[in-house]
């Protein structure tokens, strides 16, 4: 409750920081944001999407603070590109559920809840490996869902997924 006391005034701040709040008449940060991502990333930005919910989740030590901060920004980027917004933000939400396993107030309440105190740098560096499976997996997901299946990044991102856990599956038999 304290952490959500301070964090969501701070995302209205970030959102409501464009012309509508001030005498600037410049964009608010996510749509500055979003233009310069957009220019920078282009029709490939729907991969990365989920990277920017984990980054947001692991910072703020939570998904909907993550989400709180990052949807308009992922929104407006995807109509930079011209993708549907929904499922780029999707893919923004998916991260963030991905980069809430290594927030470090829950790492840190699981140690001490199973008896693993002083042990939250190696359970974080073993998290990290469902992490950026779930961000690989939902950014491919989210360009195949975009762009449909073809010789583009999201299936060649998908085979290789699919292509690694084949591997580590008989590799372990």
């Amino acid at each position: 409750m304290v952490a959500l006391m301070f964090a969501v005034p701070m995302a209205r701040l970030f959102i409501e920081s464009g012309a509508n709040f001030n005498l600037s008449g410049l964009d608010s940060m996510p749509l500055t944001l979003a233009k310069a991502v957009a220019e920078l990333a282009g029709g490939t930005w729907p991969f990365f999407s989920p990277w920017i919910g984990a980054l947001g989740a692991f910072a703020a030590g939570s998904n909907t603070i993550s989400n709180l901060m990052f949807s308009l920004f992922q929104f407006a980027t995807a109509q930079e590109i011209h993708v549907d917004p929904a499922m780029v933000v999707a893919a923004q939400a998916v991260g963030g559920a991905a980069g809430n396993m290594i927030t470090v107030h829950n790492v840190v309440a699981a140690s001490a809840t199973v008896g693993l105190l002083g042990r939250e740098g190696a359970l974080i560096r073993m998290a990290l490996i469902p992490m950026v499976y779930y961000c690989l997996m939902a950014g491919s997901l989210a360009f195949i869902g975009i762009y449909g299946l073809g010789l583009n990044l999201g299936t060649v991102g998908l085979l290789a997924l699919c292509t690694l856990l084949v591997v580590l599956v008989l590799k372990t038999e």
